[in-house]
């Protein structure tokens, strides 16, 4: 891969960005799976914000949705992929807001990078 890197002139300096480029663009599984990560680690991290807006705790916001800090705790990890919409309505019930989900077009990789 070191030898393919050196054929190729590289336009940028960016790390995350040569990283892309070796390892998910033009191959549609790896972009699949970014985008399923992307996508996991917003929702959690729109948990944490909300939840610390609202100046609760995980303990506190578990109890407020009959769940544990545990399942808390799971839900606020970026690496968690098991977000349902009926626990996500929970929490945004108890937060007072709503769920608002959307289809939005896929980017293409020489686009969206």
């Amino acid at each position: 891969m070191v030898s393919e890197r050196k054929k190729k002139k590289l336009v940028t300096s960016d790390a995350v960005e040569i990283l892309y480029q070796d390892l998910v663009a033009g191959k549609p599984e790896m972009e699949a799976l970014l985008a399923e990560e992307e996508a996991n680690l917003e929702v959690a991290a729109q948990i944490v914000k909300l939840r610390t807006a609202a100046s609760l705790t995980q303990r506190e916001l578990a109890r407020k949705i009959g769940t544990t800090a545990s399942v808390i705790c799971r839900l606020e990890g970026a690496d968690y992929e098991g977000h349902s919409l009926s626990m996500l309505r929970r929490i945004a019930n108890a937060l007072n807001r709503r769920v608002r989900i959307s289809f939005v077009p896929l980017k293409h990789a020489a686009s969206s990078r």
